[in-house]
């Protein structure tokens, strides 16, 4: 259990704030081990029907606000936010009721909400623990590479729980979400107004498969947060400006002037072997697609709003470069419309037949991009993990 205790000045203006829904068994177990580490807790009962919440807290200092209805994680957690807000609170530490996360671990978050009111803290679980699932860590890896596209930021535990949002920060905010789609809207929205993310270490529990109540719904949760993937990533692909809360910090510019600092800064840019093989995956999905005269604009233009590494994503298009694509992806759309090759090459088949040919360039395009995308990055990805890790071996002889 760490030593870190909530400054003098603060001790008012952070809450802990549980989310409740039909966790009666193991809630005033959590909010009790949490009150060890803060004054102030707030209980949010999202409708729950297997207990009266107000009867199991009667008698304590702990607050208790109710929905009549279940109405999502997302509501719960906003409610408690409009709730803080009026309060003066400075931050917000959210821990679920089902007794997953450790209370004693809360004191972790102090030392980054003492520097600042403006910092995301994220508490990434110990997937070690005994009892997790494989669905639960590869759900983990899907939101963590999600977060990075709409972002930038590397988060290692997008799906969390146990977290500190910054009251007045984040009450400034537009969402769409009120269910477990929530915890991706914010994070993301959060980064756009450039407020400050810290990641800690935290641990977690989890009850054997056949004990453990969960009510995350796989197919609707599922479907409502790959929903949001999805406007949150063509929000970030879209040139919309977005409201910035904080100002962020001067970044070392490069000037055309100094072309060889410029070229050192471009080369480094997102250079680990993931970063390397998306951006070589974007660079040939686009370079395949049909828009002779504007990949190269594309390319750039995609690869600057996901911050990807240009120098990559710019040269990898020469691999694609016509005849021999155009040439092919029409034959895949030849061969995908009628089952068999064209295997023709004459007046009729390229001029008066036409329209015919860039239907079918269009149509092979779609089926060839993904698969060209895929292969570029999967081999950019061993190639750049071969190097980097010899890279590391000559430095560690060296030293």
């Amino acid at each position: 259990m760490t030593t870190h205790s909530l400054p003098e000045k603060l001790k008012n203006k952070v809450w802990c704030v549980i989310p409740v829904f039909n966790n009666a068994g193991t809630v005033r177990d959590v909010a009790e081990r949490c009150r060890k580490a803060l004054d102030k807790i707030l209980i949010v009962d999202d409708g729950s029907t297997d207990a009266d919440l107000k009867t199991l807290f009667a008698g304590s200092d702990i607050e208790l606000i109710r929905h009549p209805e279940n109405r999502g994680k997302g509501a719960a957690l906003l409610s408690a936010l409009d709730f803080l807000a009026k309060r003066d609170a400075e931050y917000m530490i959210t821990i679920d009721g089902d007794g997953q996360h450790y209370p004693e671990d809360i004191p972790l978050f102090f030392p980054f909400m003492e520097k600042n009111a403006y910092s995301m803290i994220i508490g990434c679980r110990d997937f070690s623990a005994p009892n997790v699932t494989n669905s639960s860590k590869r759900g983990r890896a899907i939101a963590n590479f999600w977060m990075r596209v709409e972002t930038g930021l590397k988060i290692d535990d997008c799906q969390s729980g146990f977290r500190a949002y910054p009251v007045k920060y984040i009450s400034q905010l537009k969402f769409l979400c009120r269910h477990y789609n929530f915890e991706t809207e914010v994070l993301a929205r959060a980064a756009w107004a450039n407020l400050e993310f810290h990641c800690v270490n935290v641990r977690a529990w989890y009850d054997a498969p056949e004990k453990r109540i969960s009510h995350f719904k796989p197919f609707w949760d599922n479907f409502r947060i790959s929903c949001i993937h999805t406007h949150l990533t063509a929000c970030r692909l879209l040139p919309i400006p977005r409201k910035k809360l904080v100002k962020k910090k001067q970044e070392k510019k490069f000037e055309l002037l100094h072309p060889v600092k410029f070229l050192k800064y471009l080369l480094k840019e997102n250079s680990s072997p993931g970063g390397l093989a998306a951006a070589a995956a974007l660079g040939a999905f686009l370079a395949v697609l049909p828009i002779p005269g504007f990949h190269s604009v594309a390319i750039l233009y995609f690869a600057v709003r996901l911050r990807l590494n240009k120098i990559m994503a710019f040269n990898i298009q020469h691999l694609f470069m016509p005849p021999f694509t155009p040439i092919l992806c029409v034959e895949i759309g030849y061969w995908l419309l009628n089952g068999k090759l064209l295997l023709t090459a004459n007046f009729d088949t390229l001029v008066k037949q036409l329209p015919l040919r860039i239907l079918e360039w269009w149509l092979g395009s779609l089926a060839a991009a993904p698969i060209f995308a895929l292969i570029s990055g999967g081999i950019t990805y061993i190639l750049a993990s071969i190097i980097s890790g010899r890279v590391r071996k000559n430095d560690e002889c060296s030293a």
